[in-house]
């Protein structure tokens, strides 16, 4: 029997039309473009507008873009995931929504959350669907509007983070191609690093800690700096060794988007050339999960058929991976 592996068949986007630059952030943090551009490589940022619009909404405009793309009647999908540590509601499913506006009325759907590794938590969970044999449509998005879970006062992050939203659908493939290997971790030591610290069961919402601010994201930089590098290094390492592939038979190193000096210093240690690098933190900055599917996107036609890309990707929690998929379509 011919093996069955999950291959990406098609990619959308969303990204807001806000554009937060460095200079209007000038106005509302003591910061300035250089600062910000030296140390994160960051130059503007998209931001969702208007009453009434989460998540969900950059969830459907992506998904609505692939299915454009790739002519897929949303009925033929089986399965809905949304990677997002920002959910439209705490208890009511995201892509159970999403799933119903998009019209993929046999779908089921449910939110995965693993902060900026979502995504790549997701392949893992898709792929695992469709080579199990069972499914032949999964749907993975990748949407955070992070603007609402940040502090503009607080220049440590509100210089970071951005909106957006990008999905990757997975269908069977017969030819090897697709995701060939992964290699997931976790550290609950992360949570003293990068977090935020009520709205929990841990610490439930009440004025108190409304007033105290503690429903925004804090990240103890440095520290967070010093894991990702070394702990994407070490996993986009392990892929490599366990494949027996070395840099040259790289096409390209798909890494989460947190900080242009983690990017570059994961290259480095793995060996991959700046030109092999997929990079558009500079326009969007930190998408936490919607990062590796937006440079599916923005990369979509430089991909062909049969390229190895590896991807890394480094979260709160902590949650980390890397994994090797062989690329199935020329757009």
């Amino acid at each position: 029997m011919t093996k069955i592996t999950a291959a990406i068949t098609a990619v959308g986007k969303y990204v807001p039309e806000y554009v937060l630059t460095n200079k209007e952030l000038e106005t509302m943090v003591d910061t300035n473009d250089e600062w910000i551009t030296s140390r994160t490589g960051i130059k503007e940022r998209r931001i969702l507008k208007g009453e009434g619009l989460g998540t969900s909404y950059m969830a459907i405009k992506a998904a609505e873009e692939l299915l454009q793309k790739s002519n897929v009647d949303p009925a033929e999908i089986d399965l809905i995931i949304i990677g997002t540590a920002t959910p439209d509601l705490p208890i009511a499913s995201t892509a159970a929504y999403v799933a119903s506006e998009i019209g993929a009325v046999n779908a089921f759907g449910y939110d995965l959350q693993a902060a900026c590794s979502s995504f790549l938590y997701g392949m893992s969970t898709a792929a695992s669907y469709i080579e199990s044999g069972r499914y032949k449509k999964v749907l993975l998005i990748g949407a955070d509007k992070m603007s609402s879970i940040i502090d503009y006062k607080d220049r440590a992050t509100c210089i970071i983070f951005g909106d957006g939203a990008g999905a990757a659908l997975f269908e069977p493939n017969f030819e090897g191609l697709g995701l060939q290997d992964e290699y997931l971790r976790s550290d609950g030591i992360g949570r003293d690093f990068l977090r935020i610290e009520a709205g929990g069961s841990l610490m439930p919402t009440t004025k108190e800690t409304v007033a105290a601010d503690k429903h925004f994201v804090y990240q103890e930089g440095k520290t967070v700096f010093k894991y990702a590098v070394s702990n994407m290094a070490d996993v986009a390492g392990k892929v490599l060794e366990r494949n027996d592939l070395s840099e040259k038979d790289i096409q390209w190193l798909v890494a989460h988007q947190a900080n242009k000096r983690i990017i570059e210093a994961i290259a480095k240690r793995v060996g991959v050339p700046s030109e092999k690098v997929m990079m558009n933190i500079q326009k969007y900055g930190n998408t936490t999960s919607a990062t590796l599917p937006l440079l599916l996107a923005d990369y979509e036609s430089q991909l062909k058929k049969g390229d190895n890309l590896i991807f890394a990707a480094f979260g709160g929690g902590f949650t980390w991976g890397a994994a090797y998929v062989k690329w199935a379509y020329n757009s």
